[in-house]
C-alpha cells in the first residue's frame, strides 16, 4: 500500500452541529511523481460506528432491527430499512463496549460471546467514519418487540428470523444497507463452522 506525501494547505469547519462538515485545500503526491495541483474537499465527519448481527447457533436465527432512516427517503422501498444493531462510539468506548450497550438498547439482547467480523470506511470519498462490525452469540428466546431509547428519537421493530430467511431478503434486495450485507453474507459463509464451533461450547 502506498504511504505518499499529502499537504494540508488550509482546514476549516463549514457546519458544526449533529454532524460535522469540515473543508480542505490540499494537494497530494501523484503515483507518476510530483505534486496534484491544489484541491478543495468536503469531509463529513460523524464519528465511528459499530455494528453487531446477534446469532443463535441452537435456533440457527439472526436479529434484524428495522427503522426509518432519512438518507432513504427516496427509497423505492420506502425508509424502513431491515438491518442489523448499530451505533455510534463514544468517549472512551471500546468498540465491544458498544457492541454489547447498543445489542440490549435496541433488541434486548444479551451478548454471550462477540466475533469480529470486518473494519471498513463506510464512504472514504467524502466521509471519516470507519465502522467496526460483530457477529455475536446470543439466544433469540422471547426477543422481539418494539425498542430503542426515546430520547433519541428510537423507535426500532425487533425482528427474530431463520437464518436462511434472512438471506433470502439479503437476495432479493430488501437487505439494502452495507452493515447487514456485510454481516450476514459473513455468517452465510462461516455458518457451519460457527454452529459446529459454538455448540460445542
Amino acid at each position: 500500500m502506498s504511504q505518499l506525501k499529502v499537504e494540508i494547505l488550509d482546514k476549516s469547519i463549514e457546519y458544526q452541529g449533529f454532524f460535522k462538515l469540515l473543508s480542505y485545500r490540499l494537494r497530494h503526491a501523484l503515483f507518476g511523481g510530483g505534486m496534484s495541483r491544489e484541491l478543495r474537499r468536503e469531509v463529513f465527519e460523524r464519528g465511528h460506528a459499530v455494528g453487531v448481527l446477534p446469532y443463535d447457533p441452537e435456533r440457527d436465527e439472526v436479529v434484524l432491527v428495522e427503522q426509518f432512516r432519512v438518507g432513504a427517503l427516496d427509497a423505492p422501498q420506502g425508509p424502513w430499512l431491515m438491518e442489523i444493531i448499530a451505533g455510534m462510539i463514544g468517549p472512551g468506548e471500546t468498540p465491544q463496549e458498544v457492541a454489547v450497550r447498543e445489542a440490549q438498547e435496541e433488541a434486548g439482547c444479551r451478548i454471550e460471546e462477540l466475533l469480529p467480523v470486518a473494519h471498513y470506511f463506510s464512504s472514504p470519498g467524502g466521509s471519516t467514519e470507519q465502522v467496526t462490525v460483530f457477529l455475536a452469540r446470543t439466544s433469540t428466546a422471547g426477543l422481539g418487540g418494539i425498542h430503542g431509547l426515546a430520547d433519541e428519537g428510537e423507535d426500532i421493530r425487533v425482528h427474530v428470523l431463520p437464518v436462511d430467511r434472512a438471506l433470502a431478503l439479503l437476495d432479493s434486495g430488501v437487505i439494502c444497507a452495507a452493515l447487514p450485507i456485510i454481516a450476514l453474507q459473513y455468517l452465510g459463509l462461516h455458518r457451519e463452522r460457527l454452529r459446529g464451533d459454538w455448540l460445542e461450547t
